[in-house]
């Protein structure tokens, strides 16, 4: 590794071991910092922002005010629902207020790594990956808003012999994409709604590039067996993706362009877990209230998107879902759990 590669740094959200959802085995997947898109329903809003950002984590202040006195810009106070942040004055980068606070309730959302750093880190698992198959994602976020870092660290592990996955929104360049592909095993690749005044009313963004990325990637894989594999990923939105009219539209568009270059179509359920990123960063989310779909509800999807053409071995489910016991003495009781796998 020449002297540039090792001095190479890159803004990464957090390193997640043992994931077993971003791609096969068991995986450590490194959710890079910074993402071109703002989905509405985003579950990692901590990753939109290229920057540093501070975050206070309710569930976990002792309420000693260590943070407030550790604040040299003098944007924090306290408040009735605990501390209150003047992000208009808050240098989210200083971080004193963090290190001040005795229960992490006060943390920074990013870290700069350097290259060997990061490659060292996620060397330590390499065992489970060889065990189980699994490997490293890059994830994000939106790793292609940092190419220079994520293309070293792709080649990096390739070298190591280690498995890679590139989680992707295609919202960049197709010579940045493209130039991640000889050293990327799998892409998983976002495609959340196939209408471009919708997709940009969800996201901010149009998906014409991303669409036009998709293309060029089946195009990739067809010639150059670049990727090795692909895997398209939808979430399942309620009021926004989760239409027929959008699963319809999306297969039709898998099988006219893509066709078996597809290894698997992902349709994702929402998750509302991320309540408390968005209290945190002080931000208000319009999905706090949002139900998860019922398992009745997501398989009428999941077999909708088997009719479309595609084959249905492809298409999966998966997900956190709602599960509803009417009684006729008692209110309908509400049971979460996951659903992995096929329905129909």
């Amino acid at each position: 590794m020449s002297a540039n590669k090792k001095d190479m740094t890159g803004t990464i959200l957090r390193i997640q071991r043992m994931s077993t959802e971003d791609g096969p085995g068991i995986r450590s997947t490194v959710f890079f910092k910074g993402c071109p898109l703002a989905c509405v329903w985003c579950h990692n809003p901590e990753s939109i922002s290229p920057r540093l950002q501070i975050h206070w984590e309710k569930a976990r202040c002792i309420g000693c005010r260590s943070c407030i006195d550790a604040c040299v810009k003098g944007a924090l106070a306290a408040a009735e629902t605990g501390i209150a942040i003047d992000r208009s004055e808050c240098d989210d980068s200083c971080g004193a207020c963090a290190e001040a606070c005795p229960s992490t309730a006060m943390e920074i959302y990013g870290e700069a790594w350097e290259l060997k750093d990061l490659v060292r880190e996620v060397l330590k698992d390499k065992a489970y990956f060889q065990k189980s198959g699994g490997g490293v994602t890059l994830s994000g976020g939106e790793p292609t808003m940092q190419p220079l870092f994520a293309k070293e660290l792709l080649s990096t592990l390739k070298q190591a012999g280690i498995h890679t996955a590139l989680d992707t929104c295609g919202q960049c360049s197709w010579e940045t994409l493209d130039a991640l592909l000889p050293y990327t095993d799998l892409v998983l690749y976002d495609l959340k709604e196939i209408n471009a005044d919708k997709h940009k009313a969800f996201t901010d963004v149009s998906n014409t590039t991303i669409l036009e990325n998709l293309v060029l990637l089946g195009g990739s894989m067809k010639e150059h067996s670049l990727p090795g594999k692909l895997w398209i990923r939808t979430p399942l939105i309620p009021g926004c993706t989760d239409t027929p009219e959008n699963l319809r539209g999306i297969g039709i568009f898998i099988r006219d362009h893509l066709g078996p270059s597809v290894n698997r179509w992902e349709l994702c359920t929402f998750n509302n877990l991320c309540i408390h990123k968005y209290e945190g960063l002080g931000i208000h989310w319009d999905f706090r209230n949002a139900a998860l779909l019922s398992w009745d509800e997501a398989e009428r999807l999941a077999c909708l998107a088997r009719e479309l053409g595609v084959d249905p071995g492809i298409v999966h489910l998966s997900g956190p879902v709602r599960e509803v016991y009417p009684d006729e003495s008692l209110e309908d009781k509400t049971h979460t759990g996951i659903v992995q796998g096929d329905a129909c």
